[in-house]
């Protein structure tokens, strides 16, 4: 790599065209990618990818004046200083928010870079157009701003809100609740039932290890292959199910580790405690996501764990 004073007006020009192509096509894959769920955000960036193309058609007319017909390949990753970016293959699904962010932060670093290598040049013309595409590019946050008003009315900003909320909860809340639920309510039978039938901590805690490990493999599984979201709009099946799968072990696992205290009446104490704070958890996500009523949620699940609890009890009594 090399250092970003150590370019000659040149390579400088040479860069700015490479930026300029390499920024036009994220925004064209911003827009792909949005087109689907949210299209009026996939018009503004498409104009923004226009405008991208139009300060490189002006780049290369001043460097073939200037330079001549070739130009050297130089990117930015060739260059110290410039930001890594992710490709944007391996965003996808893309989060609206994110790409918006993403955005921002790619014009203010274009018109930092404009500004720098205007400093530097001692040619008028390269001097002014550089100077000319700081200054674009600094308005760019109003130029978006006027796209973003005509593209994205306030109801057309709120119904892309809410699709980006529904895409939340399909692809992260719904697999991750499903996992937490099962995981906290189906490993409480064998736990408290290996608990009671042997009062050994450490057998407890075998027992709830094994649980949670094959509820977790179990239910990742079983959410990967359920559908592979090309219909739902569910996204990628191994997301789904790594999510469900770590969730599912989540839930297991708090009330299987306080059975490493020796002490097995304490041991018993602590895990109850935990098993209370895992359901009100639960019911807190069903009130705060899935627009279930606080009680009701709450009398739900304690219901539903109260009856695994209790079998649990009885069959390691019995």
């Amino acid at each position: 790599m090399r250092d970003f004073d150590e370019l000659s007006e040149r390579e400088i020009l040479a860069l700015a065209i490479a930026s300029e192509e390499e920024d036009g096509r994220i925004y064209m894959d911003f827009a792909d990618g949005l087109r689907d769920n949210y299209p009026a955000s996939a018009n503004v960036f498409t104009e923004m990818a226009g405008e991208e193309n139009e300060h490189r058609r002006r780049l290369l007319d001043l460097y073939v004046h200037k330079f001549g017909e070739h130009i050297p390949l130089i990117r930015r990753q060739d260059v110290r200083g410039f930001v890594s970016r992710r490709p944007v293959w391996q965003l996808r699904p893309l989060p609206l928010d994110k790409v918006r962010e993403q955005a921002e932060l790619m014009e203010l670093e274009t018109a930092r870079f404009y500004r720098r290598a205007a400093s530097r040049s001692t040619d008028a013309s390269i001097r002014k157009l550089l100077g000319d595409l700081a200054a674009a590019e600094d308005s760019h946050e109003h130029m978006a701003e006027k796209l973003v008003a005509a593209n994205l009315t306030p109801d057309v900003r709120h119904a892309e809100d809410e699709a980006a909320r529904r895409m939340f909860l399909l692809r992260v809340i719904q697999p991750g609740l499903a996992g937490l639920m099962d995981g906290s309510v189906s490993t409480l039978a064998p736990v408290f039932a290996a608990a009671f039938a042997t009062h050994s901590s450490w057998e407890a805690f075998l027992v709830g290890l094994a649980a949670t490990i094959g509820a977790g493999i179990s239910m990742g599984f079983a959410e990967a292959l359920s559908d592979n979201g090309s219909l739902t709009g569910r996204g990628a099946p191994w997301v789904r199910g790594l999510i469900c799968g770590l969730m599912t072990a989540a839930g297991g696992i708090g009330h299987t580790l306080p059975f490493l205290i020796p002490q097995f009446m304490t041991a018993t104490v602590a895990a109850i405690i935990v098993v209370v704070i895992e359901l009100a958890i639960i019911s807190w996500v069903r009130w705060k996501y899935m627009d279930t009523p606080p009680v009701s949620a709450a009398m739900q699940i304690g219901f539903g764990g109260a009856l695994v609890f209790a079998a649990g009890i009885l069959i390691g009594s019995g």
